[in-house]
Formats: C-alpha cells, sequence, structure tokens
C-alpha cells in the first residue's frame, strides 16, 4: 500500500520514528548519533523491531534474576529477615512448602494439613506444572520430608517458574510488539508503532516484579487478548479473556472498556461475541474444580472478601495512620463504580472515539488505586496498556520512578529498617512511598484522560485519523461529529 502524504506534511501510513516522535527520546539520542539520516536504513537491518524487544526483554529479565539471587542462596525460610533485608522476596519458594506441593498435593483436590490454595483455578494449573517438573529434577515428592529438604526443593520448583514466566515475558513483549504495529483498515490509517513494547522490554519493574508472583501468567493472556482484538477477532479476545481472568481477576475488567469502543464504533455484536466467549472459557476451566471441590474452588472468593486492608493500598495506610475504615468492600465497590461511570462518560463524550488500550489503562489503573491489596507485582497489569495507551518516555520514566521507590521501600517497610525506635511513632516514609506510587499513576491517568479529550496530544494517533493500531473491529466509524444525520 502506498504511503498517502499531502504537500508540506509527514507521512501518514506510518508513525514517525521515536527519536523523530517522542521529544524525550530525541534529547537522548544527540550522544548516540541524533535522529535518523536520509541515508538510514533501518528496514533491511536483521535487528527488526520483535528481535530487540525480546533481546531488551531477556536483558531485563535476566537482571532480575540475579537481583533474587541472595534468596536463592539463602533457601526459602520465613524464619530469616533476609528476604525483605535483601529486595529479593518471591511468594513462589514459600507457597511450594506452604500449600503441599511439596509432599505432591495437587491444588483445591488434596488440601491434607494445608492451607487451601487461594488462588484462582488456572494459576493453580500453572503452580501444578511447575510442581510436575520440579519432581522430574528432585524425584517424587515425600511426606516425611525435612524443613532443609523442602526448603531445597522449592529451590528447584523457583528456578523452574522462573524459566516458564520468562516464556510469560517474552510472550507478552512479543504480542505487545504485535498490537502496538496494528493493521491499517484503509488507505491513510495510521499504523502503529512497535518499537512501543520497548516500555514493556526494558521496564525496571518487569526485572524487580515478574518473579514474586504468578501474575505475569495473567498479563500475558491479556496481552493475547489485546492482541486479538487488533486483528478483528472478538471470539479469541473473549477467550483468551476468560482464560486471564480464570488465572487474575482483573482481565475480566476490559469488558467495559470494550463495551464503550463499541459503542462509539458503531458494532455490538462483536462485543457480545467476546462477552460470551469469555463467560464460556472461564466456565469450562472453572467447572470441573468447582464439581469436584466446591468449598476449595470458594476460597479464593472467601479470602479475598473477608481479606482486610493490605500492602500497597491507601486503607492499609489509614489503618497504620489509626483511621481504619470499617467497610472497605463496600467503599471500594461504590467508588470504584463511580470511577468506572466518570470513565464511560469520558469515552462517550469525548471528541473521536477514544482508544480501547486508553480506556483499558484507566480501568484498571483506577482498580488498583482503591483496591484494599495492592502488591508490588500488580505494576506488571498496566505495563502493556501503559506501551499502548500512553507510549512517551517521559511520563513513562514518572511512573517508573515511583513504582521502583515503592517496590523498595515495601520491603524495607517488612524488614522494620524503617521504624522509628519510639514504637509510638508511625512509620511515615511508608505511607509517602504508598502516596508517592499513587502519584506516579495518577499522573499517567491523567495524561491518557487528556489525551482522550484532546486528539491531538494523543502519540498514537495520527492528526485526524480515528483509527486505533490495536484496535481491528470496532474503531473504524467515522468521527461522531463527521456521522451522517
Amino acid at each position: 500500500m502506498p504511503t498517502v502524504t499531502e504537500p508540506g506534511s509527514q507521512p501518514k501510513h506510518d508513525r514517525l520514528p521515536p527519536s523523530e516522535a517522542d521529544p524525550a527520546v530525541a534529547g537522548l539520542t544527540v550522544g548516540l548519533g541524533g535522529r535518523s539520516g536520509r541515508f538510514a536504513r533501518l528496514s533491511s537491518s536483521w535487528w527488526t523491531p520483535l528481535r530487540i524487544a525480546l533481546a531488551v526483554c531477556t536483558l531485563t529479565f535476566g537482571l532480575g534474576v540475579l537481583q533474587k539471587a541472595p534468596c536463592m542462596d539463602a533457601g526459602w525460610d520465613r524464619q530469616s529477615w533476609r528476604p525483605f533485608k535483601a529486595l529479593c522476596y518471591s511468594d513462589i519458594g514459600f507457597l511450594y512448602q506452604e500449600r503441599g506441593f511439596a509432599e505432591g498435593n495437587r491444588p483445591f483436590l488434596d488440601t491434607g494439613n494445608y492451607p487451601v490454595l487461594e488462588y484462582p483455578v488456572l494459576t493453580g494449573a500453572f503452580m501444578e506444572v511447575a510442581a510436575q517438573l520440579t519432581w522430574l529434577v528432585t524425584g517424587d515428592p515425600k511426606s516425611d520430608l525435612t524443613a532443609e529438604q523442602k526448603r531445597d526443593t522449592a529451590g528447584v520448583f523457583f528456578v523452574v517458574n522462573i524459566a516458564l514466566l520468562f516464556l510469560c515475558a517474552l510472550i507478552t513483549v512479543g504480542l505487545t510488539v504485535a498490537t502496538a504495529r496494528g493493521v491499517a483498515s484503509r488507505p491513510g490509517a495510521a499504523r502503529g508503532q512497535p518499537l512501543d513494547a520497548l516500555y514493556v522490554a526494558a521496564a525496571p519493574v518487569l526485572a524487580v516484579t515478574s518473579t514474586i508472583n504468578w501474575d505475569l501468567f495473567a498479563v500475558a493472556l491479556t496481552a493475547g487478548a489485546m492482541f486479538a482484538w487488533s486483528r478483528g477477532k472478538p471470539i479469541w479476545f473473549g477467550i483468551l479473556i476468560g482464560l486471564g481472568t480464570a488465572a487474575k481477576f482483573y482481565p475480566f475488567l476490559l469488558l467495559g472498556p470494550l463495551l464503550i469502543v463499541c459503542l462509539r464504533g458503531r458494532k455490538l455484536w462483536p462485543f457480545v461475541q467476546a462477552v460470551v466467549a469469555a463467560v464460556v472459557a472461564w466456565g469450562l476451566v472453572n467447572a470441573p474444580i468447582y464439581l469436584l471441590a466446591k468449598n476449595e474452588w470458594l476460597s479464593f472468593w472467601t479470602f479475598n472478601d473477608a481479606r482486610e486492608s493490605d500492602y500497597g493500598s491507601i486503607w492499609y495506610v489509614l489503618k497504620l495512620a489509626k483511621h481504619e475504615v470499617a467497610d472497605v468492600n463496600q467503599l471500594n465497590i461504590v467508588i470504584f463504580a463511580g470511577l468506572c461511570l466518570s470513565i464511560a462518560i469520558l469515552g462517550l463524550m469525548a471528541p473521536r472515539p477514544p482508544r480501547f488500550a486508553q480506556l483499558a489503562f484507566l480501568v484498571v489503573a483506577a482498580f488498583l488505586l482503591i483496591n484494599k491489596v495492592y502488591s508490588p507485582q500488580y505494576v506488571l497489569w498496566l505495563l502493556p496498556l501503559v506501551a499502548l495507551a500512553r507510549p512517551r518516555l517521559r511520563d513513562w520514566l514518572i511512573w517508573q520512578a515511583c513504582e521502583c521507590f515503592y517496590w523498595m521501600l515495601v520491603w524495607m517497610h517488612l524488614a522494620q529498617f524503617l521504624q522509628p525506635g519510639n514504637p509510638d511513632v508511625p512509620d511515615r516514609i511508608y505511607w509517602l512511598s504508598v502516596i508517592l506510587r499513587m502519584a506516579g499513576t495518577l499522573w499517567l491517568m491523567l495524561v491518557v484522560a487528556r489525551d482522550i479529550l484532546l486528539p491531538e496530544k494523543d502519540p498514537v494517533r495520527q492528526g485526524d485519523l480515528v483509527d486505533d493500531p490495536s484496535d481491528g473491529v470496532a474503531s473504524k466509524a467515522p468521527p461522531r461529529e463527521l456521522a451522517p444525520a
């Protein structure tokens, strides 16, 4: 397809290179030779955007594994403060011992003397696969293992999970490359910039939080759903959202933004297809465990309902400040409903149809800000969405700095490094880290909302074009003010 240009204008078919489109990147390239010249021949290079992103992801993830080395050397022992002091804590090695995997127990079905696994079904299946691979190395699990033997096998389990989560990271980055590239729907339509995936691949939080828990599995499924939608596959989008929800609750939230973009695009049938596919996929995965062990299946829901305000949330800060909110669950529902309504009005009243990734980011970010638990690894949920919604270096750096500051402070808080000498004096430094983290996320939300209200500020949108590179279904309608009466 030929490039469409106008006299004195930039080509509209492809977005400009990052060194020309992003002022912050342009400034950083001065010492590296400056912007691309007219003799540059990037298209013939072996280093395609996909290979660059995957290589950067490998380096970032590898640095994260090295950062966890002190805990791997010391073994997974809760009696030690080392995981917090060395900033290398991970749930993975501990839960292998504390949920019966070391003795060969199956999630939900063989609980024995161990607490029921408090995770969704598909995450439990992921853990079971990792356990099976672990037993191929360590031999059949036994019930008479000593505590030291359990820690040794937990170390193998952690290494196996590193390999599986690294695969999830590569899949997430690869799918973000493809989603950001998009597909031109008609002559003159905007294509995305696949190097935007570097905002995922090079993220410091990818290094330090990827192996804290199994969230990256759900993130990969959600990235797959975003890719399916960008290729005009609403049924596959729904299937992957259903599977993602069976691994972590948050992918379900993307159905709300999808409804808004389908309403603006006047294409509700793809939304119906996606919802039905999501419900069927989620039901098929959950039905066997529900039928065989209903009470154990309910443990994820009852655990989260009964859970008190916990680390990372503003509610936890209020509790530490002796201003605990009595019924956080009810208040969360009310506030989140209000935020979702505000985002829906923003999406419906915007001068041009908002991009799917923009609304998806706003909803997931709103959920995290008011949730009663905001664990460090939850930032992974936002990584692909930020890369698609607001691929600008300055905003990304502000957000990453706030997240990394919190990640460091939460472990120091747990290690009691920040505890003042006087027990009656609260740990206000940790409070600051929570508030700063929220401020970084709010900053991104504000600039994304501004991009929706002022489309000319959107770094992805090209001029008056309506097309969304990450939306292959619903954003192909003309702008509202140009639509026939």
